[in-house]
């Protein structure tokens, strides 16, 4: 196997104004399921920093009083005590829109002057096109001279209320208001990486970027400008200490970057033209598909995205797609839920036109009966190419937003049969291969794997375990619970007074296109 062959080469991530690495080889990544699984470990590695050390992190939200453990720290008095100790404390958080439109404008802001009060630096970055967010969740803890010890989190768990939650799904305690089909604690299901290795180097680069563009921050007009300066926001970002020299060579993964940023003015000094890796490194892969592609993802509501995972499933009669959402939006009411619906029933339709019985959603609950909001963004390809991130499988993720997604090829050879579910020499590979059996055994309450690992036993295992759950519902709930936690997932098709308004809001303020305009004609990435 090539790593072109999967991964974007320099020329094909089309960003010429960024020196990111192409990609990094001999790194480790280890899935941390779930947020107490992360919270845990981040305080373990962030109680390790010590004076002259780095901890840098952005984020979509960040809650100070999220508490990391059931006693304690929260998520402020961790970073402030290690900026008390001498760390170097800097964070990016979004500047967000006002609460009263259920955003997180005033707890980044709290977050931001808690750790300011510490020593630390943390800036309020609105850097972004109008309607968009900085939406990357990533965490990078330095020590110079001991880069053995460095390491990085990335994926799609942010740092605030409804995210620490485990495998049982009965949700964060801190709950962080929802569509009341979740009921008061909404059962979370996430993702994210712990990394170590050269790719270290490669998103502290990323944080470098931005941190030092010298667009000012506050991109939202003079009201919010006038807030700002009214609040005393920092909005001048102190120099970074240098950057240390990469981490050794640790593990066998070769790590690709993939990022998004949209094409803005006045545009980033990093992506002048923007940067769609994310969209392309998943065009690269899936184009690659010959088996199973299996993904969880928050939203799956894109036609361009839809329409890509149907030319493949055209291209290649053996090709199946899991997909695992959740079974309702986040959000209620008349006119925030339409929008939000409309758009994953035209992506689903779409991909079951083109390969009706190779199309297989489902959506999650816990052994309750209520439904798991399902915020993981993981693909898996042929149990080749792996990616998890904080990326969509949407239009807004793949052009609009920041965006920060890790993708993992595995030098390992993954011995089990079929050694080569894809056909085309590559093998599978121990890495994707774990990842998505970890996945699929949680889903269906199990500890064995022996007929998940073929594709076309999995799609069987898989709809058959859902089918079942499925009837015991319909049938009134008689008899004990059959295993598993999956459903198949039904969008709900709007009446057409509802499509009329919800279809053109879904496009424009839901999922809107970052893209330069030749890309947008092109329809190109």
């Amino acid at each position: 196997m090539l790593l072109q062959d999967w991964f974007l080469t320099s020329q094909e991530r089309g960003n010429p104004d960024s020196d990111i690495p192409t990609w990094c080889e001999g790194n480790t990544a280890e899935p941390l399921f779930h947020g107490k699984t992360y919270f845990e470990r981040l305080v373990n590695e962030v109680e390790q920093l010590g004076d002259g050390d780095h901890l840098f992190f952005t984020d979509w939200r960040g809650d100070p009083d999220e508490r990391l453990r059931d006693e304690g720290p929260t998520i402020a008095e961790l970073f402030a005590a290690a900026a008390k100790r001498g760390v170097v404390v800097k964070g990016l958080l979004w500047r967000s829109h006002i609460d009263k439109l259920a955003y997180s404008e005033e707890e980044n802001r709290d977050l931001s002057e808690d750790l300011a009060a510490a020593g630390g630096e943390v800036l309020l970055d609105q850097r972004v096109r109008r309607g968009g967010s900085h939406h990357q969740k990533l965490v990078i803890l330095r020590h110079p001279g001991h880069p053995e010890r460095d390491i990085a989190f990335a994926g799609g768990i942010d740092l605030c209320h409804s995210r620490r939650d485990d495998e049982q799904h009965h949700g964060d305690p801190q709950a962080v208001a929802m569509s009341s089909a979740y009921g008061k604690n909404p059962p979370w299901h996430d993702v994210q990486l712990a990394l170590r290795g050269p790719v270290v180097g490669a998103l502290d680069h990323t944080f470098r970027e931005r941190w030092n563009d010298p667009t000012p921050l506050d991109q939202n007009g003079p009201i919010s400008t006038i807030t700002d300066k009214l609040k005393h926001a920092d909005m001048r970002a102190d120099r970074l200490p240098p950057q240390p020299p990469d981490p050794e060579p640790v593990g066998s993964h070769n790590i690709q970057v993939l990022r998004t940023y949209p094409a803005m003015r006045p545009p980033y000094d990093f992506a002048g033209k923007g940067e769609q890796s994310i969209a392309r490194g998943y065009t690269k892969a899936i184009k690659r598909a010959r088996r199973l592609i299996y993904l969880e993802d928050q939203y799956l509501w894109s036609k361009e995205v839809a329409q890509l995972f149907a030319e493949a499933l055209n291209d290649h009669p053996g090709l199946h797609l899991i997909a695992v959402v959740p079974r309702h939006p986040d959000v209620d009411g008349r006119f925030a839920l339409p929008p939000n619906q409309i758009g994953r029933a035209e992506a689903i339709a779409l991909c079951r036109r083109a390969a009706p019985d190779r199309v297989h959603v489902f959506d999650v609950e816990n052994h309750e009966g209520t439904p798991v909001y399902v915020h993981a963004k993981v693909c898996v390809v042929d149990d080749v190419w792996a990616s998890v991130g904080s990326d969509n499988f949407n239009r807004r993720s793949w052009t609009h937003d920041s965006e920060l997604s890790c993708a993992v090829l595995d030098e390992t050879r993954d011995a089990r049969a079929p050694a080569d579910p894809a056909g085309l020499g590559d093998g599978a590979r121990t890495y994707a291969r774990d990842l998505r059996l970890a996945l699929m055994r949680e889903h269906l309450d199990r500890t064995d794997d022996h007929d998940l690992l073929d594709p076309d036993s999995a799609v069987r295992t898989i709809s058959a375990a859902a089918d079942e759950l499925l009837a015991w519902h319909d049938g009134g709930r008689r008899g004990p619970r059959p295993p598993g936690r999956l459903m198949p997932h039904r969008p709900e098709r709007l009446p057409w007074h509802q499509r009329i308004w919800a279809i053109p809001a879904y496009r424009l303020m839901y999922d809107p296109d970052g893209r330069p305009w030749r890309d947008r004609r092109a329809g190109t990435w």
